[in-house]
């Protein structure tokens, strides 16, 4: 009997994704003859059949199906075990792959890595932006460590620890400001032409809600799906914006402006999966985010 090795689950996750034995080998870097006799010779020592192969699409048998599911779990608890058995506990390496949604691109990432790299520089990062849902998919996946993210009904699986809430305003350049510490009454956000963040930001959606519920149709003159194109916008122009009181911190040439009633606040939340082995790196960098949220005198979560 020929014996089962991991790359035949490899090779039978491919083929699954794919639906097509040449992408799948492509993708390999192997020949297609190789992995369809590798497939073969893994059906054979299950004494199965994994894979249907009659219509135009490759799919899975009711079997293969069972089977692969045991696979991909299979290799991610070897993928975590390989992790596990390279993590140095004194943090002289290692590394972290954290998901975080695209505002905090703007004001938590770099305080964050230059807080990481100075700590524990043998400690590297991967950074993925993402939206929430991508985030917990790939968190329950392995693909990610940590997540950033916003308090919400939350995948089953994932963990949410509150780190801080997040205030929006509105936000023009330090001289077009007005110099009053009195908030601003939402009515008058009416006169004033805005540069917002496009509707594929849940940020936006988040905005779009307060204008509907107090009965305000903003003259928007820019969308952009970029926050630093924004603060370049409103920085040069008469224009304002709402964004993350927080992002201010790091722009002196930005104001952040209350409004009357406020902008809804939200929770931010530390995302991981239950359950997972947490390296050293992350329990690490978990500490920072906290120690870092402190320091800059977030407001507690609610």
């Amino acid at each position: 009997m020929a014996v089962l090795e991991l790359r035949h689950l490899r090779y039978l996750l491919a083929v699954a994704e794919h639906g097509n034995f040449t992408r799948a080998a492509e993708e390999l870097h192997i020949s297609q003859p190789t992995l369809s006799q590798q497939i073969k010779q893994l059906e054979r020592t299950l004494g199965v059949q994994l894979l249907d192969r009659t219509g135009r699409t490759v799919r899975l048998t009711d079997a293969g199906t069972v089977y692969a599911e045991h696979a991909r779990r299979a290799l991610r608890d070897l993928a975590a075990a390989e992790r596990a058995v390279h993590d140095v506990q004194d943090l002289s390496r290692g590394h972290l792959r954290l998901g975080i949604t695209p505002t905090f691109t703007a004001y938590l990432v770099g305080p964050l890595t230059a807080d990481l790299h100075t700590r524990h520089p043998g400690i590297s990062l991967t950074l993925t932006e993402a939206n929430q849902d991508r985030i917990e998919a790939a968190l329950l996946a392995d693909d990610l460590d940590l997540g950033i993210a916003f308090a919400a009904p939350h995948l089953p699986g994932i963990e949410a620890t509150p780190l801080f809430t997040e205030t929006l305003s509105l936000v023009a350049a330090t001289p077009h400001a007005p110099a009053t510490d009195t908030p601003l009454p939402a009515r008058a956000v009416r006169d004033q032409q805005l540069a917002l963040l496009s509707g594929d930001f849940a940020t936006r959606t988040h905005i779009d809600t307060y204008f509907t519920d107090h009965r305000i149709a903003p003259r928007i003159t820019v969308e952009a799906n970029s926050i630093q194109a924004l603060t370049e916008i409103v920085q040069r122009t008469g224009l304002a914006t709402v964004l993350p009181d927080a992002i201010t911190h790091d722009h002196p040439h930005l104001t952040p402006i209350p409004l009357d009633p406020p902008l809804p606040a939200r929770t931010v939340t530390l995302l991981k999966r239950e359950g997972a082995y947490h390296s050293a790196a992350t329990h690490a960098f978990s500490q920072l985010t906290h120690n870092l949220v402190n320091t800059r005198g977030y407001t507690p979560p609610q």
